[in-house]
């Protein structure tokens, strides 16, 4: 018994200590983070805010090679790109090159990079290119808990937003709505029937043309006063748009449009309109 007993408390404390081990502390985080954003200072300065239809046209092509390889389809992997990342636009996607906010997880033996998520600086993995980020995301998914995806029809993208959910990728509850409405938005689900045929994709790009056309309207100069207070949020130090969206459950894309702001730039104590 005695034993038992020393064993218990050998296990307990190797697996204190693992936890422990296993933490960051903020310092280690920030001096990780700087020694990444160091090494990708070039592509860090050249990068140029994208909006939602450069990032569509930027990305669609591999998003279709990747639903020939794999059967997620198109429409899925470039609506959670845009959602995740904010068009390709926030710290982790132009630091890190992560476009779908996957974390390290325990079998992840590249680079990492830490913020704030879920938890106090969460771990999020490292790519050298957006590219290794779309074909890690194909890889991802074929984790066994995803499986039953896979049984969907190859074109049934609202199965796949309500799965992921239901699979676990994500913890916001309005996650398949969000991914859906990007979707209509965008008609990215005719990036799901050409099968790779790029050619054909040629030819409904006047489609997006004419969202563009929409999209960059005059836009009017003031929130209308009507508003309710609830709708409301108040720029604090430290926000940033892409931030803002991810915690009201909102693309950045609608953030803009509903202040009517003409880039992704905001100023502390600016009054957003977060609820559609």
């Amino acid at each position: 018994m005695r034993r038992i007993y020393t064993l218990l408390v050998a296990v307990l404390l190797f697996t204190s200590c693992s936890a422990h081990k296993s933490a960051i502390s903020s310092s280690k985080a920030r001096k990780n983070n700087k020694a990444i954003q160091k090494r990708n200072r070039t592509s860090i300065a050249a990068h140029k805010d994208l909006t939602s239809l450069e990032y569509i046209e930027r990305f669609k092509a591999i998003a279709i090679q990747e639903m020939n390889s794999y059967g997620i389809p198109a429409s899925i992997t470039l609506a959670q790109g845009l959602f995740e990342s904010g068009s390709g636009n926030s710290d982790l996607a132009k630091i890190a090159n992560n476009h779908f906010g996957i974390k390290c997880g325990s079998t992840w033996t590249g680079e990492s990079y830490y913020k704030n998520d879920d938890n106090e600086n969460d771990c999020f993995r490292v790519y050298n290119n957006p590219e290794e980020s779309f074909r890690d995301h194909s890889e991802f998914l074929k984790k066994k808990n995803y499986a039953r995806l896979f049984e969907l029809d190859k074109n049934d993208f609202n199965g796949w937003a309500y799965g992921l959910k239901a699979c676990g990728y994500a913890t916001n509850p309005q996650y398949p709505k969000l991914l859906l409405n990007i979707i209509t938005k965008y008609q990215l689900d005719q990036y799901d029937r050409p099968e790779g045929e790029l050619a054909k994709i040629k030819r409904e790009d006047r489609v997006l043309g004419e969202i563009n056309e929409t999209v960059n309207q005059p836009q009017q100069e003031s929130i209308a006063k009507t508003t309710p207070d609830d709708k409301i949020y108040t720029v604090k130090q430290g926000d940033t748009l892409y931030n803002i969206s991810k915690r009201f459950g909102i693309t950045v894309d609608d953030l803009k449009e509903l202040n009517k702001l003409p880039d992704t730039g905001i100023k502390i104590g600016q009054k957003l309109v977060v609820v559609k």
